[in-house]
């Protein structure tokens, strides 16, 4: 339930956010693509390169992952082992996930944003609205179908993610999710009617998403 409610959530703002922002810089490719370069990576390398941002070694020894580092600078002595202190461990996981779905997110959002036809902007804008109030009145009401879609994508998703839980800890220190419990109990414990039965249910909670948006997709075909 956590994975689902924040990883759509923050990982939609990320993106809006990041697509509002740099359209106004003088060089808005460079944080684009700095952004949008985690989509092409896959979640196992990317659960690769977090797992040793997340690193920790023995209080003994020098710490070599990057956030026990950062934590040491700012005057935390001795910090936690990351990946097997619940429920902190989950919300790492949870990073990794933002971290690639953000990159989506903004150029779906920038592309929606950027098809908003000038007039309707500069007519706000005379009458008054700028910043936040042209934001909140004008630009989300005109891009709310396409945020919903990307909303919901992120979510299905998030549903079935898998390889990130899988390769960081296998979903040890409660940090398990359906799609991993499936993969275990049909290839692990060899419980075939469990694993089935988990695979039935994570298909009928991406079905409904799935057809929303195929329906929105209709939708918008037929207003253009």
């Amino acid at each position: 339930v956590l994975w689902l409610v924040i990883v759509p959530a923050v990982a939609v703002a990320v993106g809006l956010l990041v697509a509002l922002l740099v359209d106004r810089m003088k060089y808005a490719s460079i944080p684009k693509t700095m952004v949008f370069l985690p989509t092409a990576i896959s979640f196992v390398g990317a659960s690769v390169i977090w797992s040793y941002v997340y690193n920790y070694v023995t209080p003994s020894q020098p710490q070599t992952g990057l956030l026990s580092q950062i934590v040491i600078k700012l005057g935390w002595s001795n910090p936690p082992n990351w990946l097997i202190t619940p429920p902190l461990n989950t919300f790492l996981e949870m990073v990794i996930m933002i971290w690639i779905q953000a990159g989506f997110a903004m150029v779906v959002l920038g592309a929606a944003l950027k098809a908003i036809p000038d007039e309707v902007i500069e007519s706000a804008r005379m009458d008054g609205a700028s910043g936040f109030r042209l934001f909140r009145t004008i630009q989300i009401p005109m891009i709310r179908n396409t945020l919903v879609v990307v909303l919901t994508t992120v979510m299905i998703t998030t549903l079935k993610v898998f390889d990130i839980v899988f390769t960081i800890n296998n979903g040890n220190f409660k940090t398990d999710v359906l799609a991993r419990q499936m993969y275990a109990d049909m290839f692990v414990t060899s419980q075939v009617a469990r694993g089935s039965a988990l695979a039935v249910i994570l298909f009928l909670a991406v079905l409904p998403l799935v057809l929303y948006n195929v329906r929105q997709l209709r939708r918008e075909r037929e207003i253009r």
